[in-house]
């Protein structure tokens, strides 16, 4: 019966080949539907003089929901790509001078943490506890389920009560410690997932544990070629993957979707899968079916995550004694830029900003004796300032190369390469609501039962997986959606 079923996957990101190939492995004759002219949706790749870019994730942890989507096709990641440690995971930079090594051997942490403030060993050693214990609850335990109805929410609470995820990130790495850049050093990382520490639920400390359990790695060949394997994968076991093919619109008579693409006009299908922006889903892919007005001005109350200015260059030497794979540079403003960054109506001078160097790493990355760098700036989304990226991309790319010359000294003279993406980039490209980088904000009030469902609720056989759905964004976030989808659609189809 399974193999008689039908699925269309629209798009190619993590969450969409995620829920590909446990749909194809099931018997579910499946196909996915790409806008763009590569998979990978957000983890994109650009090539240019010998540069290989990753567009979006870089940050690899929790290896072994990757290593199961290998599995569920009956075949072993090793056979198809590497994922290379990376140590320390994160140099952390502030303005003062002052340099953290976020490494995953702890007694070399804890060997840092004292020479700030001794005191806070203690409480780093009580917070690492606490992280495990969120850790099980929220990752172990909740991380794929589907949270389809309240009763799963109230099973939860005590739970959710019990570690507090009524706090922020922020307050609660403040109740272990009392240095300020420690303070910092242990709640940025809420910000990968489109948080802000301020505001995301405490429940984001778990990341902490997730890191010292399974550390921090790098795919070899870059993200690209981790989309590239699991493409594989899913055309090996039957699978089929359309590129340059946006779906334009999605009529329902009944149970079954029919598909309107570039390539054909209402191909009709058993169950559909989104894995594009949510707003998007609904304003646009499905415009006219019941309901969908009603979610799109729902999901347009919502919060949503901050958007980003993505600037890629490449050099003519490696700067390898100046950075590592990934650093954190911290402006003089923390809490103040980040309220300016979720919640303000313009761009801020200032910033805080995430450098990646893959090819400190994986030297393959860039020609030789060259670096292959982004810098990522956590921006405004549109709803909240409406800029024009178009005429003031240019300068702000210039007054954070300024600011990068402090770190990657006469950067300017090392150029070779140089483009970028911002809001409007994510808006048009991604069909990204507010051109948000990582879908609705990861709040407690909008999070596992308050989040997008991953099976809609009016329109049978829709459902949804990626960064807008529970668990939320990041590669182990909507690797898991697809689990907690593939899961719901089992059920649902008897598969």
């Amino acid at each position: 019966m399974s193999s008689q079923k039908r699925a269309a996957v629209i798009g190619s990101g993590f969450g969409g080949l995620a829920v590909a190939i446990r749909l194809q492995a099931a018997g579910v004759k499946t196909t996915i539907f790409e806008a763009r002219d590569k998979p990978g949706g957000r983890a994109y790749v650009y090539e240019e003089d010998g540069h290989i870019f990753d567009a979006g994730p870089t940050v690899m942890t929790a290896p072994e929901c990757i290593e199961e989507l290998f599995e569920v096709a009956g075949k072993k990641m090793s056979d198809y790509a590497e994922l290379i440690p990376v140590s320390p995971f994160y140099r952390l930079l502030w303005e003062d001078g002052d340099v953290f090594d976020y490494v995953g051997d702890q007694d070399k942490l804890i060997e840092q943490i004292r020479k700030r403030n001794p005191d806070d060993v203690e409480g780093y050693l009580r917070f690492v506890e606490y992280s495990k214990d969120v850790f099980h609850a929220g990752y172990d335990e909740l991380a794929a389920q589907p949270f389809l109805r309240f009763s799963d929410m109230v099973r939860a609470a005590p739970e959710l009560m019990r570690l507090r995820a009524d706090r922020s990130v922020y307050s609660t790495v403040s109740r272990f410690m009392k240095d300020e850049h420690l303070r910092q050093a242990f709640s940025f990382h809420s910000l990968l997932v489109g948080g802000n520490p301020f505001e995301t639920s405490s429940i984001y400390t778990l990341i902490h544990y997730l890191e010292r359990k399974w550390g921090v790695s790098y795919p070899r060949g870059g993200t690209g070629a981790l989309v590239r394997s699991l493409v594989k994968v899913f055309e090996e076991i039957g699978g089929e993957i359309r590129l340059n093919s946006p779906v334009d619109n999605v009529s329902v008579a009944g149970t079954t979707h029919y598909v309107t693409s570039a390539s054909r006009t209402g191909e009709a299908f058993d169950m559909v899968v989104s894995n594009a922006d949510l707003h998007h889903t609904y304003e646009r892919l499905y415009r006219g079916a019941k309901g969908a007005k009603r979610q799109t001005k729902r999901l347009e109350r919502m919060k949503w995550s901050m958007s980003l200015f993505v600037l890629y260059f490449g050099t003519d030497i490696t700067y390898k004694e100046q950075v590592e794979h990934h650093t954190i540079l911290f402006g003089s403003r923390y809490r103040e830029l980040l309220k300016d960054i979720f919640h303000g109506a313009s761009l801020p001078r200032d910033f805080s900003l995430y450098l990646h160097a893959p090819h400190v790493t994986d030297p393959s990355m860039a020609p030789e004796g060259r670096g292959t760098f982004y810098v990522l700036s956590p921006v405004p989304h549109l709803g909240n300032a409406p800029l024009d990226w178009s005429s003031i991309s240019e300068p702000y790319a210039e007054q954070i190369l300024t600011y990068l010359e402090s770190v990657l000294p006469d950067l300017r003279s090392h150029l070779t390469v140089k483009r970028w993406f911002h809001p409007q980039d994510f808006q048009s490209e991604l069909a990204a609501y507010n051109g948000s980088a990582f879908s609705c904000a990861p709040n407690l009030t909008q999070s596992a039962y308050f989040r997008p469902h991953n099976r809609d609720a009016k329109i049978p056989n829709l459902y949804l997986v990626g960064a807008g759905t529970h668990p939320g964004a990041g590669v182990p976030g909507v690797i898991n959606s697809a689990k907690a989808t593939a899961r719901t659609i089992a059920e649902d189809h008897r598969l």
